[in-house]
C-alpha cells in the first residue's frame, strides 16, 4: 500500500493503481492463483477492452468458468456445449498449443500464460 491509500496490484505489465484495502479485492485481483490471460480482439468487448486479464483455476475448463463468471458470454465463445475448445480458437499454455497437450483438461497454476488465439482461415 502506498503512502496515499492505493493498493498497487502485481499485474504484468499492465500496472495499475487502485484505492482501498488489500481485504477489498478478490484472490485474483491481489495476485494470489492468478493466471495471466490474453485477450484476443474479437472478445475485448466482453472484457471491457482488457487485452490481458487474471484468472484462476487448475485447468483450463476451470479456467474458463472462472472467466465466464467475471466476463459473462466468453465461455460460449471459446468452448462448444460439450465443453470442448471450440475449432476456429486456439489455446496456448506458456506457448504449448493445448490440442498437444491435454486439450482443455491442461494443468494450469500460478504465473502461467494462457493466450486465446482465433484460428486464422486463408487460401
Amino acid at each position: 500500500m502506498s503512502a496515499h491509500g492505493a493498493v498497487r496490484l502485481p499485474h504484468h505489465a499492465d500496472h495499475q493503481t487502485r484505492t482501498g484495502t488489500q481485504a477489498e479485492f478478490t484472490e485474483s485481483e491481489a495476485g494470489l492463483m492468478s493466471i495471466v490471460v490474453r485477450i484476443p480482439t474479437p472478445l475485448r468487448g466482453l472484457t471491457g477492452d482488457q487485452d490481458v486479464v487474471d484468472g484462476a483455476g487448475a485447468s483450463l475448463t476451470e479456467l474458463v468458468a472462472d472467466l465466464e463468471q467475471r466476463y459473462p458470454g466468453i465461455a460460449e465463445r471459446v468452448v462448444d456445449e460439450g465443453g470442448e475448445m471450440r475449432r476456429f480458437v486456439n489455446i496456448f499454455v506458456n506457448g504449448e498449443d493445448v490440442r498437444f497437450l491435454d486439450g482443455m483438461g491442461t494443468a494450469i497454476s500460478e504465473g502461467d500464460e494462457v493466450s486465446i488465439v482465433p484460428a486464422v482461415a486463408g487460401g
